[in-house]
């Protein structure tokens, strides 16, 4: 069984996800992790630095301890200067982020990030020319050169909780992909969004993997592996994980997935099945999982921390392990997995055996059909059908879609499990009727929160009445992506809505009705021979959802929700192969309220320069009052001196009130940055392609200019 090569334990505690390995001299990896205290420990066995700047003296002499004097949010290493081989310490907080010069203990840049920084990630993006240190924060992607100069900026979904760079698409480029809160993993080429893909929970980790593969793990303790915007697997376990990482562990050429979880143990997945190939434990929480040349014998170790300081590096196996991490004989482990299969056959047989004697005997004899119907046998021709409808509710029960699952004869469904992903709390979903009112048909109310299609997996107990016995039945449907969505009576007089996008498609009206056919839920197709009028009504409350297209291909979407019009646009787009789309925009209700929302801003921001300067004055006070104390106590008058600590005394208090007010008015401010990032998000996903980025691109100059008007010009007519 793999073991240790080397088992250290530092002094100082770990936080979790906050990991990273440095050659900050261009040769020797340097363990680095943030710790309690707004500290970053700096682990080098390999030579004493010195220290001096941020730096200060740890008790261990490996150690070095570099001040941030905040609370620590993400911490990497990597290589901004292609010129050497140094790399940059990048240290984030959720109001600035520090790229730092180890070896020549200096900063390199020290920039403000009002949007926090939750996660950061270096290396080379797209076709920037220089490496970038990008920045994920509060529903904003931000990159650095090694200047420090903004080189990157782009919105996206809500608040970034991981980052990794990965040539997703095979052009020798790398993509950006991003893990958010609102449970979407969406990847950048540069300031382009080219895929989405939506999981069950926010996604807190993602690591790069060979070719277009990348690992990820999310809240609900689930990990997996996705190559491109296909996933290969995923596992879920009731433990989190709180970290991940690509390494070749088998010496197979290929890299496995290592995960540790939030109970201390570590494990190996093989990249294509998920299969463990190896596991070990922590006695805490694994805090992080990195890889170097830890020990400068040219072999790249495998480097795991738990959150107590217990770090542990593994070799990886020799060629004469053939795989076998698990200490296991192969020829074994195969013969008690067959054993167990032949096993599950024959109980399988006899019951399938039992069953037929039953059905063979006569009534004299032995069983009759009662008899028979208890066994479980059921009429040869028996299916289980199924159906989606839209139910408008009544008084007792809101709207909702309505799956009805039926059999073709008398037989009862004793149970109904559906498995699906994002609909439920939880990934499945039992129906168990009462015995009272068992029958042939199941009804079973489905509320999806988003509208992305899901795939229901359904398994029926069918059987008969006084049966002991039921068969399964399992099949597969579809719910469309608007599912929540009932198509309304044309004669009926609804209002319309007060905001609509309009947009130019070079398509037949034939290919749109084909697409909401597809992607609604209706009770028959819709055939248009003519100019296209749809009305849907949104059994979530948000409003009716109009569409109109004339003969010449002019569309107008209506609906006075912003994000279900960018889904429809984007949906609608995927469909037809438009790589690139101009719309203009009428959201007058979200665009007052994001004026309300930048008047907040610009208030937030001079309260913050006012406390700041505040602050300043008092700290000046406070040197000076000190100073004069204690020359009064040097000179032994105790009135003066007392005079000037309860002086202090007050100032201090005042600085505490004063903190205590800039920390609500920096919550209230990230809120609003928020509200205003995702205003800028959901004006683009009104576009398509070129069209997309040059709403985002323009709308961060109008915002750096403080230009209000031509923000709201970009965010209606889509350019500048």
């Amino acid at each position: 069984m793999l073991v240790p090569v080397f088992t250290l334990k530092l002094s100082h505690k770990i936080n979790p996800r906050m990991v990273a390995i440095g050659h900050y001299d261009g040769k020797h990896p340097c363990l680095t992790c943030a710790t309690t205290a707004g500290k970053v420990f700096i682990h080098n066995p390999h030579s004493r630095g010195t220290r001096g700047g941020r730096m200060e003296a740890s008790m261990d002499s490996d150690l070095n301890l570099l001040n941030i004097n905040q609370a620590v949010s993400c911490v990497t290493a990597g290589q901004m200067n292609p010129e050497t081989k140094n790399d940059v310490l990048l240290v984030g907080t959720q109001t600035n982020v520090l790229a730092y010069d180890v070896e020549n203990n200096s900063d390199l840049f020290y920039k403000d990030t009002p949007d926090g920084a939750n996660a950061v990630v270096v290396g080379n993006l797209g076709s920037i020319e220089n490496p970038v240190a990008i920045i994920g924060g509060n529903c904003s992607l931000q990159g650095y050169d090694l200047e420090g100069t903004d080189t990157y900026w782009t919105v996206t979904g809500d608040n970034v909780c991981s980052l990794c760079l990965v040539d997703f698409n095979g052009d020798n480029q790398n993509e950006l992909v991003v893990g958010s809160e609102d449970f979407d993993i969406r990847v950048f080429r540069e300031d382009e969004i080219i895929s989405e893909m939506t999981e069950t929970e926010a996604i807190t980790s993602l690591c790069g993997m060979q070719d277009s593969r990348f690992g990820y793990a999310l809240a609900n303790g689930t990990v997996g592996v996705y190559d491109k915007s296909s996933r290969y697997w995923r596992i879920k376990s009731k433990n989190h994980a709180i970290s991940i990482h690509a390494y070749d562990l088998d010496s197979d050429g290929v890299s496995e997935l290592i995960t540790g979880w939030s109970n201390g143990k570590i494990d190996a997945r093989s990249d294509r099945s998920g299969e463990v190939i190896f596991k070990d434990n922590f006695a805490q929480a694994v805090a992080g999982i990195v890889e170097g040349d830890y020990r400068m014998d040219g072999t790249d170790l495998l480097i795991c921390c738990s959150v107590d300081g217990e770090v542990r590096g593994y070799q990886p196996a020799g060629q004469e392990m053939k795989g076998n991490l698990m200490d296991t004989n192969v020829e074994q482990e195969t013969i008690r997995e067959l054993s167990q299969r032949k096993q599950n056959l024959l109980l399988e047989l006899k019951n399938y055996e039992e069953n037929q004697k039953a059905a063979n005997m006569d009534r004299p004899s032995g069983l009759g059909e009662l008899d028979q119907q208890q066994m479980g046998i059921i009429p040869a021709n028996t299916q289980l059908q199924t159906t989606l409808n839209v139910n408008m509710g009544s008084e007792s029960q809101r709207p909702h879609v309505e799956l009805f699952i039926a059999t073709t004869n008398e037989t009862i469904i004793q149970a109904v499990l559906i498995f699906a992903e994002g609909i439920f709390d939880g990934e499945s979903h039992v129906v168990h009727p009462p015995t009272a009112t068992l029958s042939s048909s199941v009804r079973v109310p489905i509320v999806p929160p988003k509208d992305v299609p899901v795939d229901l997996h359904i398994k029926a107990f069918v059987g008969n009445k006084n049966s002991s016995q039921f068969h399964v039945f399992e099949l597969t449907r579809q719910l469309p992506r608007f599912s929540m969505y009932s198509l309304a009576d044309p004669k009926a007089e609804i209002p319309l809505p007060k905001s609509n996008v309009t947009l130019t498609l070079n398509e037949r009206i034939n290919r749109v009705v084909m697409w909401v056919n597809q992607t609604f839920l209706l009770h028959e197709d819709i055939v248009s021979e003519g100019p296209l009028n749809l009305t849907f009504l949104s059994l979530r409350g948000s409003g009716p959802l109009c569409f109109s297209m004339e003969q010449s291909g002019q569309m107008t979407i209506r609906t006075d929700d912003m994000d279900l019009a960018g889904d429809v646009i984007q949906a609608l787009a995927t469909f037809l192969n438009i790589e690139d789309l101009q719309s203009i925009a009428e959201f007058p209700e979200d665009m007052e309220t994001l004026r309300q929302v930048l008047v907040k801003v610009d208030e937030f921001h001079s309260v913050r320069q006012k406390l700041t300067a505040e602050m300043a004055d008092h700290s000046n006070l406070i040197r000076s009052l000190v100073v004069r104390a204690e020359d009064a106590r040097l000179m032994s008058n105790m009135k003066h001196m007392r005079q000037g600590y309860m002086e202090l005394y007050n100032l201090n208090r005042d600085l505490i009130n004063g903190y205590k007010i800039r920390c609500n008015n920096h919550d209230e401010l990230l809120r609003c940055l928020k509200s205003v990032n995702q205003a800028i998000q959901r004006a683009g996903r009104l576009r398509i392609g070129k069209y997309k980025t040059q709403v985002i691109n323009s709308c961060r100059t109008a915002m750096r200019s403080n230009n209000v008007s031509l923000l709201f010009k970009i965010m209606k007519t889509g350019s500048s």
